[in-house]
C-alpha cells in the first residue's frame, strides 16, 4: 500500500522521484480499507476450467493488500461443456448478467483453447466482446491472459495476431524495458515467464496503436504490454499463473496424442524448463515409448511424483509482484461504488496522472 506523506519530510518527495506510491493526505483521507470484487471470465476447457481457477486465485489472493478480494467466476455459455464440467458452473459460477448488476473493481480474461483458425469465428467470440465492452466503460482495469490478449487486441484496434513457424513453447527470459511502468515497479528486471502459443502480437503492431510493452524476451516475445492509457487493458502473452507442472501437464498429454497417432512426431522439450536430470530421464522415457510403440505395448509408467519434485519456478515471484502491482492500482484508482470504475477526480483518459504524480 502507498505511503501518506502528512507533513513535509523531504523523504516522501525522494521516495516519490524514484517511483515508489506516496499519496497525499488529502487523497488518503479519502480512501478507504476495503473489498475489491476481481471478475474471473473462465474460458478454459473442461479439462482446465478448475486449474485456471485456482491459478488466477493463487496470485489475486497471495498478493500484500490490505484489502479482502471476493473472486467472482463467471464463463461464456456458448461454450460446450461436458456434463461434470457444466455442473460445476452451475453450483459455482455466476452470470454475466449478475456481474453487470453488481459491477466489479477488477476482471481477468483467462486464455482459452482456440478451434478455429479465425479468432472472431470462435463460438466464445459474440459473449466475449460484449464483456470487453462493458468491461471498457465499468471496470477500473482489465486482465488478458494469452488468447484473451490476442482477441482483446482484434477486437479494440483490429490487430490480428501472426502465427508462429513452430509453437512457442517453454520457459524464457524476459527483460521490463519500461520500469517507471506502476506495474513494473520493484519487480526483478530480468525474469522468466513461461508461453505455451502457437501465435504472436509483435512490439511494433501495439506501438503501432499507442499500446505501450512493458516487458519482452529475445526468445519469447512481448510478455506484458497496456492499453495507451497504461491500466485499463493489460495484456499477458505469456503465462505467469501458470504452476510449475503446468508445462510438464502439456508435454505429458503430447506424448500421450504421439503414442496414440493423434500426432506423427514425438514431441521436443518446453524449452528451458527441465534440467539437466530429467532431460536424461525423459530421453530415456522417449525410448522406451519408442519401442513399446513399436512392439506394440503398454506406455511406460510416467513417474508423475519424481519428476515434478524435480521441477523448479523460476517465474513465481514476479508474478506475485505484478499482481501485486496490478491490484495496488486498482485498490488506488477504483471508487469505493464498484459499479464505478473510478474515483471522483480521476481523468479516465489518464488515469495513472492520479497514482503517480
Amino acid at each position: 500500500m502507498p505511503l501518506v506523506a502528512f507533513n513535509n519530510l523531504p523523504t516522501y518527495a525522494r521516495l516519490k522521484a524514484e517511483h515508489h506510491d506516496v499519496i497525499e493526505r488529502e487523497r488518503a483521507e479519502h480512501q478507504d480499507i476495503r473489498e475489491l470484487h476481481i471478475g474471473l471470465y473462465n474460458l478454459m476447457p473442461d479439462a482446465s476450467l478448475q486449474a485456471t481457477e485456482r491459478q488466477f486465485m493463487r496470485l489475486v489472493g497471495d498478493c500484500n493488500q490490505i484489502v479482502q478480494f471476493y473472486v467472482h467466476l463467471f464463463t461464456a455459455r456458448r461454450i460446450q461443456r461436458g456434463h461434470a464440467a457444466q455442473q460445476w458452473i452451475d453450483e459455482y459460477y455466476t452470470d454475466f448478467e449478475s456481474i453487470k448488476k453488481h459491477g466489479l473493481d477488477a476482471l481477468i480474461i483467462s486464455g482459452a483453447n482456440p478451434e478455429r483458425a479465425q479468432l472472431d469465428q470462435e463460438d466464445f467470440w459474440p459473449e466475449l466482446t460484449q464483456v470487453i465492452d462493458w468491461a471498457s466503460e465499468n471496470v477500473t482495469s482489465s486482465l488478458c491472459a494469452c488468447l484473451a490478449t490476442h482477441a482483446t487486441l482484434k477486437y479494440l484496434y483490429g490487430i490480428d495476431r501472426r502465427p508462429l513457424e513452430t509453437k512457442r513453447w517453454g520457459v524464457f527470459s524476459h527483460r521490463a524495458n519500461k520500469t517507471a511502468h506502476p506495474l513494473t515497479r520493484h519487480t526483478n528486471t530480468r525474469y522468466d515467464v513461461p508461453h505455451s502459443r502457437n501465435n504472436e502480437v509483435s512490439a511494433a503492431q501495439l506501438e503501432s496503436h499507442g499500446l505501450k510493452p512493458l516487458v519482452e524476451s529475445e526468445q519469447g516475445g512481448i510478455h506484458l504490454a497496456v492499453s495507451p492509457d497504461g491500466i485499463r487493458f493489460v495484456y499477458f502473452q505469456g503465462h505467469p499463473e501458470y504452476d510449475a507442472v503446468s508445462l510438464l501437464k502439456e508435454y505429458k498429454r503430447e506424448i500421450d496424442r504421439w503414442f496414440s497417432n493423434q500426432r506423427n512426431d514425438y514431441p521436443p522439450f518446453p524449452e528451458n524448463y527441465f534440467n539437466e536430470e530429467l532431460q536424461a530421464f525423459l530421453d530415456n522415457f522417449k525410448k522406451q515409448c519408442e519401442l513399446a510403440k513399436s512392439s506394440p505395448g503398454a506406455m511406460p509408467n510416467w513417474p508423475a511424483t519424481w519428476i515434478e519434485e524435480r521441477l523448479e519456478n523460476t517465474w513465481r515471484d514476479t508474478a506475485l509482484s505484478t499482481f501485486n502491482n496490478w491490484l495496488g492500482l486498482v485498490y488506488q484508482l477504483t471508487h469505493l461504488e464498484r459499479k464505478l470504475p473510478f474515483m471522483s477526480g480521476v481523468d479516465t483518459d489518464n488515469p495513472l496522472i492520479a497514482v503517480t504524480n
